[in-house]
């Protein structure tokens, strides 16, 4: 009861002022979705439009020359708006040398787990760009990039299609149908559904489940 209403506490006042930012992601352990308004509110942000998800993971290392779009979703990614070599070469050959740029992600983009945007790139709009990727280059619309450096690997519509194939034949597929919210995390009957398909059905306590892996 305590730690609700602390929890509580803390997190009205990350969301008014900024302040408690890292006992507020400590203690609440906010979704993308909630962590997206506060960076939102106190990220300092360009810019950024509505239905966004943010993980908490998601690192802006110049946050004034990023600009998000409608339903952009960062997971686990790095937004570069510089180039930190040039910090060496000044100090090395007495230069001034600057090396910056903007991201600017468009709506209905997403930008996938330890994926790197380096500086001067536009994604999308309508875009994935596959986790592990190095964007170093404008991201165009309808398509999915990936690999190092990112290239396109396929159109978006077929992405979507064969994924929405693939989900109908889902041994869980009525269970994804019930849902109201697709954001909402897995309950217990969908999740109990697919480890059940992954490893079969669960085994009588004491019994010990091999495997072979030859």
């Amino acid at each position: 009861m305590i730690r609700c209403w602390l929890a509580h506490w803390v997190r009205g006042i990350a969301m008014r002022t900024g302040r408690l930012g890292g006992l507020y992601k400590r203690l609440c352990q906010p979704m993308g979705h909630e962590w997206a308004e506060y960076v939102r509110r106190h990220g300092g942000l360009h810019s950024m439009g509505n239905g966004c998800v943010v993980q908490m993971n998601v690192s802006f290392t110049d946050p004034a020359y990023v600009r998000l779009g409608n339903n952009v979703h960062l997971s686990g990614c790095t937004l570069f708006g510089h180039d930190g070599a040039v910090n060496m070469l000044n100090l090395a050959y007495g230069k001034q040398l600057d090396s910056v740029g903007k991201v600017d992600i468009l709506d209905n983009v997403f930008v996938g787990h330890q994926a790197m945007v380096m500086p001067g790139v536009t994604i999308g709009p309508n875009a994935i760009v596959a986790a592990g990727s190095v964007v170093t280059r404008d991201v165009p619309e309808g398509v999915v990039v990936g690999g190092v450096p990112a290239k396109v690997i396929a159109q978006l519509s077929d992405y979507m299609a064969r994924t929405e194939a693939e989900t109908a034949q889902l041994p869980w597929a009525h269970l994804l149908a019930q849902r109201a919210n697709a954001l909402a995390p897995a309950d217990a009957a969908l999740n109990q559904a697919r480890v059940r398909h992954f490893f079969g059905p669960p085994q009588a306590p004491g019994t010990q489940q091999g495997a072979s892996h030859g």
